[in-house]
C-alpha cells in the first residue's frame, strides 16, 4: 500500500536518478577544461558550502559511533566511489567500467541482507540479470568490444562495492534519527577531508578563469547544487523510507536517462540496440520490484 511518505520517497528516488543520468553530459562538457579530480572536488566543495548556508545548525560532533558512520559514508560514497571509478576509466574501456559500476545494486542487496537483514527474493537476482544485459546492450550498441583489463576492471568493481557499502551506511545513520540534510552535510564534509590528500597525488592545477566561462559555470552549478547537494538529500530520504535494496534497484534507469539526455543535448542517435536495452532494463526493474514469479521460485533469502 502506498502511503503519502512512500509517494514522496519514490518521487525523491526518480528525481535523483533523473539528475544523475544527466550528470554524465555535464561532466563530459567540463572535461574540456578540468581534470576529473578537479571536477569532483569543486562540485562537492560548492555543495558543502550550500549545505552550510541552508542548514547552518547541528554542526556539533556526535558520539564516536555516529561520527565513524558519518566518516565512512563520506569515504565510501564520495571519495572512494568516484576515485575508483576515475582510476578504472584510466585503465579500462568506458564500456567495461559503465557495466561493472552498474552492478552496485547487487552489492547493495548483498550488504543490506547481511548487515541490515533486508530480505532478498529470487526476483531481485533475476531482475538484476535482465537489467545488466540491457545496460550492456545500450553500452556496446551492437559493437561488442570486450577488452579485459584486470586493473581497470577491478577498480570498477571496487567502485560498485563502495556504492553498496555507502547505501547501507546511509540507511544505518538514518535509522539513528538523523535527517537527510544533516547526513548529506556530514557525508560531503568527510568526503572532502579524505579527498584532499588524494588530490596531491592526482594533480590539481586549475585556472580560475575557466570557472567563469558561462558553459562551465552553469554545469558546475548544476553538478554542485542539484546533482550533488539536492540529489544526495533526496536519495538519503528515499533510502530511509524505502530501504537500501528497493531504492538502489532504480539505479538501473540511469543509462536510460543518459541516453535520452545525450539525444536532446548532444544530438546522439538512439539506435535499435538502445531501444532493446531500454526494454530489458524496464523488465529487470519490474521483475525486481514485483512478485510476478511463481512463489516456488521467488523465495526469500
Amino acid at each position: 500500500m502506498f502511503t503519502h511518505q512512500n509517494v514522496k520517497a519514490y518521487a525523491c528516488t526518480f528525481f535523483s536518478i533523473l539528475m544523475w543520468g544527466i550528470t554524465f553530459i555535464s561532466t563530459k562538457i567540463l572535461l574540456n577544461d578540468f581534470s576529473p579530480v578537479e571536477i569532483l572536488f569543486t562540485r562537492f566543495l560548492l555543495g558543502l558550502i550550500l549545505l552550510f548556508i541552508i542548514y547552518p545548525k547541528n554542526n556539533k560532533i556526535y558520539n564516536k559511533k555516529e561520527e565513524i558512520l558519518f566518516a565512512l559514508t563520506g569515504l565510501t560514497g564520495v571519495t572512494l566511489y568516484y576515485l575508483f571509478e576515475n582510476i578504472a576509466l584510466n585503465y579500462s574501456l568506458a564500456s567495461n567500467v559503465g557495466i561493472l559500476v552498474a552492478i552496485g545494486p547487487l552489492f547493495t542487496g548483498i550488504f543490506a541482507n547481511l548487515i541490515l537483514k533486508e530480505k532478498l527474493k529470487t526476483n531481485f537476482f533475476i531482475g538484476f540479470i535482465f537489467a545488466i544485459i540491457g545496460i550492456a546492450v545500450i553500452t556496446f550498441n551492437g559493437k561488442f568490444i570486450l577488452k579485459i583489463n584486470p586493473i581497470g576492471d577491478m577498480f570498477a568493481i571496487l567502485a560498485a562495492i563502495m556504492w553498496g557499502i555507502y547505501s547501507v551506511l546511509v540507511k544505518k545513520v538514518s535509522d539513528l534519527g538523523h535527517n537527510s540534510i544533516l547526513i548529506t552535510k556530514k557525508t560531503f564534509m568527510y568526503g572532502i577531508i579524505f579527498m584532499i590528500p588524494i588530490m596531491f597525488f592526482m594533480g590539481f592545477d586549475i585556472n580560475i578563469n575557466d570557472y567563469f566561462k558561462p558553459i562551465n559555470l552553469i554545469n558546475f552549478l548544476f553538478l554542485s547544487f542539484i546533482a550533488c547537494t539536492l540529489c544526495f538529500i533526496t536519495w538519503a530520504y528515499a533510502t530511509k523510507i524505502l530501504g537500501a535494496v528497493k531504492t538502489n534497484t532504480y539505479i538501473y534507469f540511469i543509462p536510460i536517462v543518459t541516453l535520452i539526455a545525450s539525444k536532446i543535448v548532444l544530438d546522439e542517435n538512439i539506435t535499435v540496440f538502445a531501444l532493446i536495452g531500454i526494454i530489458l532494463i524496464l523488465l529487470g526493474v519490474i521483475i525486481s520490484e514485483t512478485d510476478i514469479l511463481p512463489k516456488k521460485i521467488n523465495q526469500k533469502i
